[in-house]
């Protein structure tokens, strides 16, 4: 039986809970940016769905078949059971060997193949490179972790005492915006609509704070916004200028950007979502971003993400003092995960999520193995109340990391022990 609408949409769209995602509000790179970079990509054969569009994405030395195959199989029993239309998924364990795969359809009106060269939204990933470009601040000597939100922006609820960390890792108390009935009903009324930073978070003003700030986790987009806001203030420049020069280039993040509007650099696969007023299943590919922005707008591919996520797990762009406060990881509720500095733990596996209609994401990075896990979705849609891309995450990481099992779930209470809630 099918989850009415509204109960659906506050957990996933807006709530972008851990190991899901979501995101906020317009700027970012001009399409010119988006072009220059769309013209830099290596080309490839559009007719493969597993080929290699970079040299070091996909080296020769794979699993060997036997695992190859146990891969495989796990990808698409769950890529079938869950629904999903189309999965790239990248997988690389130095010294073990590395896994690339494309299955499924980018298009389901043309029945289109996936292919590993794609562009996809990657929601809350975003949250990993806002707050590595706060970071950069830190670094810079221009702000404090422990600075109120108050010194930087007036007439945020209880800003006096929310400081600057308390908004990277959830535990501020502000109403999620994305839980507002009225926002959204607004976006979903009109999913080409352009929000702007403070409009969304005028939708969580209007509700009390949670709890006080430091003393719970609680996933909050409008957190997010707040920092991106700090960061433009403090910086003198738009969010995502600052994050191209300090972050991206640095980085040699060639194909990551921020969209100005629903702008979507090809290829990229189309995206369905549920996420409707009617709960009818729709393409979503061209829908504004604007209303995630600094929580969730960005846009990257299977090869820059593959660099990023052990730049961000290993901190290669901060001070190690930094860093170290980064992966301070606190209790999240959920057995197994903890969550830092916009940047979580699960199983070992060190990284983010991401979220957005007709998207999902996962990119980690497994210290004690040195390895990488990307997986790109074009769909958001639950499969029995999970996320499918943890179900993914999951399934690959139990057959590769069977001591570091990504998202593992949450025991029944009868075998959860005395501290399950």
């Amino acid at each position: 039986m099918r989850r009415t609408p509204a109960p659906a949409h506050s957990r996933r769209l807006f709530a972008a809970a851990l190991l899901v995602a979501s995101v906020l509000a317009p700027v970012v790179a001009s399409p010119a940016t988006a072009e220059h970079r769309t013209a830099e990509r290596v080309t490839t054969d559009p007719g493969t769905s597993s080929h290699r569009y970079h040299e070091e994405d996909c080296p020769p030395d794979g699993f060997g078949p036997e695992l190859t195959a146990r891969l495989d199989k796990a990808i698409e029993d769950v890529r079938k059971q869950a629904g999903i239309p189309g999965v790239v998924a990248g997988l690389w364990m130095p010294g073990k060997g590395s896994y690339v795969r494309a299955t499924g359809v980018a298009d389901k009106a043309t029945g289109k193949p996936m292919t590993t060269d794609v562009f996809v939204r990657i929601g809350s990933e975003t949250k990993t490179f806002t707050v590595t470009a706060l970071l950069k601040l830190v670094d810079d000597g221009k702000i404090r972790l422990d600075d109120p939100i108050s010194a930087y922006i007036h007439g945020v609820p209880n800003g006096d005492r929310i400081t600057l960390r308390h908004l990277a890792e959830m535990r501020s108390g502000l109403f999620p915006y994305t839980d507002d009935p009225d926002f959204q009903h607004d976006l979903l009324s009109d999913p080409q609509r352009t929000f702007t930073p403070h409009e969304v978070l005028a939708y969580g003003y209007k509700h009390p704070n949670t709890f006080a700030p430091g003393t719970q986790f609680q996933y909050s987009n409008s957190n997010l916004i707040l920092l991106g806001l700090v960061i433009e203030k403090v910086s003198g420049h738009r969010l995502v200028d600052f994050v191209e020069k300090r972050v991206l280039r640095p980085a040699d993040l060639r194909h990551t950007l921020f969209p100005k509007g629903d702008e979507f650099p090809e290829p990229h696969p189309r995206g369905y979502t549920n996420q409707t007023l009617s709960g009818a299943v729709v393409d979503s590919t061209d829908w504004n971003p604007s209303w995630a922005w600094a929580a969730g707008a960005m846009i990257s591919d299977l090869h820059d993400l593959r660099r990023w996520a052990k730049i961000v797990a290993t901190g290669t762009l901060l001070s190690p003092k930094t860093q170290a406060e980064r992966l301070k990881m606190l209790p999240t509720g959920h057995p197994g995960t903890g969550y830092g500095l916009g940047i979580f733990e699960s199983g070992g596996w060190i990284g983010h999520n991401g979220s957005i209609p007709g998207y999902e994401t996962v990119t980690v990075y497994l210290p004690s193995q040195k390895a990488t896990l990307v997986l790109m979705l074009n769909t958001d849609i639950e499969s029995q109340g999970q996320e499918p891309s943890s179900l993914l995450a999951r399934a690959i990481t139990r057959i590769v990391t069977p001591n570091n099992v990504y998202d593992r779930p949450v025991p029944p209470p009868d075998v959860a022990g005395p501290d399950h809630e």
